[in-house]
């Protein structure tokens, strides 16, 4: 499904519900709000896949670079050769590499270009080593090879660190929900005790509650519920892959689910 189409039939979808079913309309607007965010939101989640394939691949791409270094051919022709091989999302940037070797490029601006184009702070950062020892005249074939240990190791300390913090990232959406529990029971369960206590009374305090003062309170329960999740998403994607833009996906997931879980129980009570 198309984005713009995706947003067509959200829109129709949230303006019918509101107009044609009311009683529905959390529960719907729910729906075309879901069918508006997911293309982007997959959209993003395939790029941030692309990012971290490229750079995986990108280790085996200086791998074979510096053997082929190593062996005595030269950067450029090693370049030519490795961008043969399939190495998944970075092989149109390789290949993008080698042909602008192949027309005379300069291997320091074609590689700052292949950098650029990545998008990759590692890969940007591996290069740079690469350009600095290829302008210093120094071995080559060393800086390769202390660039593949570079990047295996940080590939390694990611891995370890999700594998340390998944745990806490389970633990914060367990204790998001119980949250989400807490919130729901006391919208749900007890502010109408308290309307209906206040009522009882006869008070105009109680009736003024039942009226938009107590509206007020239940969307301000909704907002907090949905701002948390939000933050909560960040703050997930923090600890479990070191930075709030892959927190994104984290956020999105509890936003929906938090909504959703608002619409249904609004239409159940």
């Amino acid at each position: 499904m198309g984005k713009s189409v995706a947003v067509i039939i959200g829109i129709v979808i949230i303006v019918a519900s509101l107009i044609l079913i009311p009683s529905l309309a959390y529960l719907l607007v729910a729906l075309g709000v879901i069918i508006i965010v997911l293309p982007f939101v997959m959209s993003y989640l395939v790029s941030v896949r692309r990012e971290k394939e490229k750079e995986s691949k990108f280790l085996e791409f200086i791998r074979e670079l510096a053997e082929s270094v190593r062996s005595g051919t030269p950067i450029g022709k090693s370049i030519l050769a490795v961008s043969r091989k399939d190495l998944g999302s970075l092989t149109p940037h390789v290949q993008k590499l080698a042909n602008q070797i192949s027309f005379g490029i300069t291997l320091k601006q074609a590689l700052r270009t292949f950098a650029k184009d990545t998008r990759s702070e590692v890969i940007s950062r591996t290069v740079e080593l690469i350009i600095q020892a290829e302008s210093s005249g120094g071995n080559i074939g060393s800086a390769l090879t202390a660039a593949v240990k570079s990047v295996s190791q940080i590939e390694k300390l990611r891995k370890e660190r999700k594998a340390q913090v998944y745990g806490m990232m389970i633990q914060g959406y367990v204790i998001f929900f119980i949250f989400v529990a807490i919130m729901l029971f006391v919208q749900i369960k007890f502010l109408p005790l308290i309307s209906s206590a206040m009522l009882g009374s006869g008070s105009v305090a109680g009736l003024s509650l039942q009226g938009t003062a107590f509206n007020v309170i239940k969307n301000t329960f909704i907002y907090l519920l949905l701002i948390q999740a939000f933050f909560a998403g960040l703050v997930i994607g923090k600890l479990s892959e070191g930075s709030m833009k892959h927190g994104i996906k984290h956020s999105v997931i509890l936003v929906v689910i938090s909504y959703v879980l608002v619409a249904i129980s609004k239409v159940l009570v």
